[in-house]
């Protein structure tokens, strides 16, 4: 009797087997009836033997060993990830999920070595192929599980993003109002001061978790175009940006018609991000240069300034998601949670732009943003 044959014959007690293991995995196996520890045992060891019982040519095996080609067997990707999703939902840790197909697999190897009486090669190829195939449906249930992790953390993430705003607000508010109904003076006033620069560097914070939740939960950056001009955008988030640096004094160029229909309150992101990055990193606040320059149907912004070169290995992976510089890495002050050059990348893809970034120690650093005059 073939393997395949031989899990189909025996399929009742392999699962009764796994139920047990199952039912020793606690806390999460405490609240499970039969069913749920029994869970797609069953139809993953089906899969497993219809997969076993088809022909399979060299190539063949070779591709199916890296997870690529046809030769992946469709029922059993969709039973191994269906056991991930269920068993993350119970609340099995991943190594716990994991340690089902160890138990499965030595179960299934077990019986079929006290059946056998004189193995052959025919014998040693079925267990190949029943590995081949538990792999395949442990690295399916495995990826489905860590789906559902990063979905369970980006939804918690927005929770808690929304829930931070009310209380952000009422300080702002509160601290606002104080500073209009009451004359501060020396340290109380300085308090106030930086009560409300924290508060408004933690809104921005919330606001950038919310935008990287937003897009992984697979949702586009949304944006309301409107007629605009990026010369006074770009004023505006000078000015801004300076009354948070106050020795800062970066230098707007224009050239050209710099008019166009973008967001707005989107372009102003992009815009106090990398104005923001510049005088962060740049060697000198008074040397950050900002040039928009108008084309045909196009509005060219770059940002320069100069300091230490971006590594070719960072360039690479600046515009990543909670990416932070070597400096932040070290430990130095930063109100940053390595988002900002994400969202500008978001902005800028969400307006049909590109983005580019050169850095070396002899020219500086320069980003270089493309934007069509119409989204």
């Amino acid at each position: 009797m073939r393997l395949s044959e031989f899990i189909l014959a025996n399929i009742d007690p392999i699962v009764d087997e796994w139920e047990k293991f199952a039912a020793t995995i606690t806390p999460a196996a405490d609240h499970l009836d039969s069913a749920g520890l029994r869970d797609h045992a069953s139809a993953i060891l089906r899969a497993a033997a219809r997969d076993m019982s088809k022909p399979q040519s060299r190539d063949e095996q070779v591709a199916k060993a890296k997870g690529e080609g046809p030769e992946k067997s469709p029922s059993l990707d969709e039973a191994g990830a269906s056991h991930g999703e269920l068993r993350h939902t119970v609340g099995f840790d991943l190594v716990q999920m994991t340690s089902e197909f160890r138990h499965l697999r030595a179960v299934v190897i077990r019986r079929w070595v006290e059946h056998i009486e004189l193995p052959d090669t025919t014998c040693f190829q079925d267990m190949i192929r029943f590995n081949e195939a538990i792999d395949e449906a442990l690295a399916e249930s495995t990826a489905a599980y860590a789906e559902q992790v990063n979905r369970s953390r980006d939804i918690f993430l927005a929770i808690l993003g929304h829930d931070l705003r009310a209380p952000l607000q009422a300080v702002s508010m509160s601290t606002e109002l104080l500073m209009r109904k009451t004359t501060l003076e020396g340290d109380a006033l300085t308090c106030a001061l930086n009560i409300k620069q924290g508060a408004r560097h933690m809104a921005a914070m919330v606001s950038d978790l919310l935008e990287l939740v937003r897009s992984r939960l697979g949702r586009s950056l949304p944006i309301e175009p409107a007629p605009m001009d990026l010369a006074d955008a770009a004023r505006a988030a000078i000015a801004e940006a300076c009354a948070g640096n106050p020795d800062s004094d970066p230098t707007l160029n224009t050239e050209g018609d710099t008019r166009g229909v973008w967001d707005a309150g989107r372009i102003d992101q992009l815009l106090q991000n990398l104005i923001g990055n510049a005088l962060q990193h740049g060697s000198d606040p008074r040397e950050v240069i900002v040039t928009l320059k108008g084309e045909a149907r196009q509005v060219l912004l770059t940002v320069h300034n100069y300091g230490p070169p971006i590594s070719e290995e960072a360039i690479g992976t600046i515009f990543d998601p909670l990416v932070r510089s070597a400096d932040e890495e070290l430990g130095q002050p930063s109100t940053s949670l390595g988002l900002g050059l994400f969202i500008v990348k978001e902005v800028v893809t969400a307006h049909g732009g590109t983005i580019e970034v050169s850095s070396s120690a002899a020219n500086g650093t320069l980003f270089s943003v493309m934007l069509p005059r119409q989204v």
